[in-house]
């Protein structure tokens, strides 16, 4: 079973939820800039939540379907038409062998997620299917999907039905996010005015931003002995600050070292967040503790255990 890419819009990949555990050799988790959106249409099909799907930035793909399956889109809201009829948001619904779902434009935020019971079954590497366009490898082929493409469909277990998400665990997508964080691991490396900047003042998203990190331009951070460091390990989320100022919020395909001091990480509950930033949102930072973050994260996971229900 197989689907063809019949346009694929401005970045159309294949993500799941990544491959951890190679930072050691340079090679990046990537997977789904918004995994939550991604666990959330797996669920919806009845797949394992790692399951692969497809990942579409700003505007998406039109796909023709060489047999039936169950479909569902989730994140932001975009255009969609499966044969020109309306299909729902972040709900399963049937698609049929010949039948073209067309995907427009984002109606929301960055990032929408196709996911169709059995998952893309494109050979995994080093136990991810995760595109890492830059590296060239994942994926199909190691880059963005293209008119032309076909892609393998898995064999599914049965049983998928309708089923949408429980309204009170919607995500929703604005232009201005409030992103919790904890501050440092660099805090002595800037001033208290530095500091206090970033947390007081909101960062615009630059069109420069991708899936390595987000640019954000706004009031310049202050360091008080340079910016520059011994290169370290970097985490989902971190906040690197250079010399001018200006920080860049790193993403699924940052690279695995940086030598730039950190402000502060985003906490593992708001990263999805991250993922739906476009540019020209606004962006606010809110300092918040590991014992606060471990409690949001917890939280979070809890409500998903209720997240999905039949739709009848």
């Amino acid at each position: 079973m197989s689907l063809e890419i019949v346009r694929a819009g401005p970045l159309t990949t294949v993500q799941d939820l990544g491959r951890a555990g190679y930072g050691a050799l340079g090679i990046p988790a990537s997977g789904a800039m918004d995994a939550l959106a991604l666990r959330l249409a797996n669920r919806l099909v009845g797949n394992p939540e790692h399951s692969a799907v497809l990942e579409f930035t700003l505007a998406g793909p039109e796909i023709r379907f060489e047999a039936d399956h169950w479909a569902a889109i989730t994140g932001s809201r975009f255009e969609a038409a499966l044969d020109d009829r309306a299909t729902p948001h972040a709900e399963s619904f049937a698609v049929g062998r010949d039948q073209t779902l067309k995907i427009g434009r984002s109606l929301e935020g960055a990032r929408g997620y196709l996911a169709l019971s059995g998952g893309i079954d494109v050979p995994p590497l080093l136990g991810s299917r995760s595109t890492f366009a830059a590296g060239g490898f994942g994926g199909l082929e190691g880059r963005p999907l293209r008119g032309g493409d076909r892609l393998p469909i898995g064999m599914h277990a049965g049983g998928a039905r309708r089923r949408r998400l429980v309204r009170s665990v919607l995500p929703a997508y604005r232009a201005e996010t409030e992103l919790r964080a904890i501050p440092g691991p660099q805090t002595e490396a800037f001033t208290a005015g530095g500091a206090e900047a970033f947390f007081a003042a909101g960062y615009r998203v630059s069109s420069r931003s991708d899936r390595m990190g987000l640019r954000l331009e706004g009031p310049a951070i202050e360091h008080a002995c340079g910016a520059d460091l011994l290169p370290e390990g970097l985490a989902p989320g971190a906040i690197q600050v250079p010399a001018d100022g200006q920080p860049i919020l790193l993403a699924v395909d940052r690279p695995t070292t940086g030598g730039y001091v950190k402000i502060a990480t985003i906490i593992t509950a708001d990263l999805w967040r991250v993922g739906q930033a476009k540019p020209g949102d606004r962006l606010r930072f809110v300092a918040v503790s590991v014992e606060e973050a471990r409690a949001l994260y917890r939280t979070l996971e809890e409500s998903l255990s209720s997240a999905v229900d039949d739709a009848g």
